[in-house]
């Protein structure tokens, strides 16, 4: 929808991939991917959001990549430009990371951003 040809709007780590890859092969394959957003809410302005999906949307942008697949919701599209998703595993928690260079301010807590202006 708001693409730019021949670049991929969202890359994945390796890690991240494989545990999209683990949640698509649970429930007997029922999980066509992974659909991450953008709503507004938290401290900062805006969450993302993630899904597993059962089908892709007819306007989902679609990225394939070791395994997985990633559907992005028309509306986040342009929040998720130049975006890298990790899986990261520590003592305490584990979880999906967005490395997004569109962010200019996040809560204390992580868990919300707030984006730059488009202008």
């Amino acid at each position: 929808m708001f693409g730019i040809p021949g670049k991929s709007p969202v890359t994945l780590t390796p890690a991240a991939a494989a545990r999209i890859a683990r949640l698509m092969q649970k429930d007997a394959g029922d999980v066509k991917g992974l659909r991450i957003g953008v709503k507004k809410g938290g401290c900062a302005g805006m969450e993302y959001t993630m899904e597993e999906a059962t089908e892709i949307a007819p306007h989902d942008e679609v990225i394939e990549q070791d395994g997985a697949r990633v559907m992005i919701a028309p509306m986040a599209q342009m929040f998720l430009f130049g975006t890298e998703i990790d899986y990261k595993v520590s003592l305490l928690e584990s979880g999906f990371v967005f490395n997004n260079p569109n962010v200019v301010d996040a809560c204390g807590c992580g868990e919300s951003v707030k984006f730059a202006e488009n202008g």
